[in-house]
């Protein structure tokens, strides 16, 4: 058995990949400093950087909305995760760092907001953090993280080395500066979040690098000719408005813009710096990085001495920058290639894969690579969708590298899908997909390409999607566990849209067919109640219930005050905040749960297994809707613990 070390080094390309080796290895000796990677490692003092091992499950290298949502997936499956991230904070280009707010199915403007563990996020976001402090989002997803007790976080670690035999990464290295460590993880499956595909490049997966030409797949949105370009990088800036002039004086390196320079480009706020602020597309956004960034603070600056010096904003005088990203927003480097390869007739078809797992919704989004170095140039063409595609399962692990799954903007994609595709709320959806799907071929046993070919794992591993609330498509509840099916429904009341028959009709949303596929009842008609009975005992530890957040809305952190405007900043109003769970029984009625303030769309309550007769959850309290709202009701036995 031949085991391969596969280099940081050699991932980035160091004397191996150059502008117009099309994305794959060459057999160049990888040299830096006249030194290979691994006699720089021996340079190590060792006495220093102190060695650590681990072994677990799964390894999640990349903690943006990607790698987060895939982590606490894996983990509330039962999988022993490693998160790795590179930096001190999580989200990635949702992070405080970066500060761009997730986007995704929600521009479609109908009901198609993502759910599962980004809606949690978002919803726990909305309530905790109503003051819009983007450093606290940070903290929601780090709380959200580090309480799951199956996930060992590593912050402030890179990954620089992996160890691949017969096709399968036994194990990976990464190095933590700030604690002196350096860690050798072995695991099951790993998953690639990063963005940039490193862990896959770094593993010799198969990736692809720029534009794809019209001939390779009838793409009509492809250039006549592939190249190596790509979408640019994006430096974002926040400014507050004082009640004095406030004076700016750029640095002298700044670059100077006219008035020309924004025919084609909005200057319509000053609280939040602008998306078109890009550049990179040009060169390789990886490689060329350092530059980059310093490319885009002459920008950056140049285009706020504009505003505040040109003559031409005079209703700036007051403002003043309060906030400038160090760390650009990437769009588009790496795609890992998988079993399927996304592409643009997918995406604007929404036709519905056997093996989908995932939705987007954003338009096909492309970005000129001359970005702000051609401002003659619209910054974007935009082709809106009609509806919400499915992301198949196929395009979530690497087709030549066994073990390795992947999520976010590196997934199979061409490039002309992955404008669309690379929005942070797809790429959240993709990543719990991906971390279920880990913990799936953990306990199966199985490899990502046996779990995408045998029907039966597949649909289990979508029924366990759709029970976790998995943003999906056209898939319904057909989960035999439920033991909600066999019961029957009554209410105290009903209305004519809200029959309490439909919270076992197997839909879990409004997905624009005419039913609101809900129970609701009139709340002034006191504390109206839903019951399930069966007519044979049956024994239950866990009632799940699913309540309505408004999924017609958008619900995001951000520092740009328009996109609050239709936002509810606290508990969603349609969501039911008081209740109570009793269930009958041969002995008579017990309360099971009771819960005040609730905010969430998806609960779950566990109690010690009970033979019941039936059920009963009573709407004591709404957070401001005149509608008791619920859309489904779910009872299983299942093999856990009560504490």
């Amino acid at each position: 058995m031949e085991t391969k070390r596969r280099g940081f080094l050699k991932a980035l390309g160091v004397s191996t990949l150059g502008a117009g080796s099309g994305g794959f290895f060459t057999n160049s000796p990888v040299t830096l400093f006249g030194k290979s990677p691994e006699e720089l490692a021996k340079d190590i003092n060792k006495e220093v950087y102190q060695k650590k091992q681990y072994t677990t499950d799964v390894v999640i290298a990349g903690g943006g909305m990607a790698g987060v949502c895939a982590a606490i997936a894996a983990a509330r499956n039962g999988s022993k995760v490693i998160l790795i991230q590179d930096r001190s904070r999580l989200g990635g280009n949702a992070s405080s760092e970066i500060r761009m707010h997730v986007l995704g199915a929600t521009a479609l403007r109908q009901v198609w907001r993502e759910t599962g563990i980004l809606e949690e996020l978002f919803l726990t976001e909305a309530v905790d953090n109503q003051q819009r402090c983007y450093e606290m989002w940070d903290f929601v997803m780090y709380d959200k993280v580090i309480s799951e007790k199956n996930i060992t976080l590593l912050l402030d670690t890179v990954l620089y080395d992996a160890e691949v035999a017969n096709s399968e990464i036994k194990l990976i290295r990464a190095i933590c500066s700030q604690t002196e460590e350096i860690y050798e993880i072995k695991a099951k499956y790993y998953a690639d979040c990063t963005g940039d595909a490193t862990l896959g490049a770094i593993a010799g997966a198969e990736f692809m690098r720029g534009r794809e030409a019209k001939s390779q797949w009838g793409e009509s949105l492809a250039i006549d000719k592939a190249d190596n370009k790509s979408m640019g990088n994006s430096l974002l800036f926040m400014s507050s408005k004082h009640d004095r002039p406030m004076p700016y004086t750029p640095p002298t390196w700044a670059k100077k813009f006219t008035a020309k320079d924004f025919v084609h480009r909005k200057i319509n706020s000053f609280e939040f710096g602008y998306w078109w602020l890009e550049l990179g597309g040009m060169v390789d956004i990886i490689q060329d990085g350092q530059k980059l960034r310093h490319d885009l603070l002459t920008i950056l600056f140049g285009v706020w001495d504009y505003i505040k010096n040109s003559g031409n904003h005079p209703e700036s005088e007051n403002w003043a920058l309060s906030w400038v990203g160090m760390i650009p927003g990437k769009r588009e480097s790496r795609r890992l290639v998988g079993d399927y390869i996304m592409k643009q007739e997918d995406v604007q078809s929404a036709k519905l894969f056997p093996d989908r797992v995932a939705y987007g919704g954003w338009p096909l989004d492309d970005h000129p690579p001359e970005g702000m170095s051609s401002t003659d140039m619209v910054p974007y063409i935009s082709i809106p969708l009609k509806a919400p595609y499915s992301i198949p399962f196929r395009s979530l692990y690497s087709k030549n590298i066994k073990n390795l799954f992947m999520a976010g903007r590196n997934v199979s994609v061409s490039h002309v899908a992955l404008s669309s595709t690379r929005v942070m709320a797809t790429c959240a959806t993709m990543g719990q997909a991906v971390g279920t799907a880990m913990a799936y071929c953990t306990k199966h046993n199985i490899k990502p390409v046996t779990l995408s070919q045998q029907k039966a794992h597949l649909t289990s591993y979508q029924q366990l999607l759709l029970r976790q609330d998995q943003a999906m498509l056209g898939v319904k509840n057909e989960d035999q566990k439920d033991l909600a099916k066999l019961a029957k429904v009554n209410a105290s009341s009903e209305t004519k849209e809200g029959a309490a028959a439909q919270v076992l009709d197997g839909y879990n949303r409004d997905i624009m067919d005419g039913s609101t596929h809900q129970w609701r009842a009139d709340m002034k008609a006191g504390q109206p109640w839903i019951e399930l009975s069966w007519s044979k005992p049956v024994k239950i530890n866990n009632v799940q219930l699913t309540f309505d957040t408004g999924l017609h809305r958008r619900l995001l952190i951000s520092s740009d005050d328009k996109v609050y405007h239709s936002q509810e900043r606290k508990a969603q109003p349609e969501t039911v905040a008081d209740y109570t769970i009793e269930v009958k029984t041969k002995k008579g009625t017990q309360e099971v749960a009771r819960v005040e303030n609730n905010y969430l769309r998806r609960v779950e309550h566990i109690f010690a297994p009970t033979e019941v007769e039936s059920i009963r959850i009573k709407v004591l309290r709404t957070n401001g809707d005149p509608l008791a709202k619920l859309y489904e009701v779910r009872c299983y036995l299942d093999d856990i613990q009560v504490s």
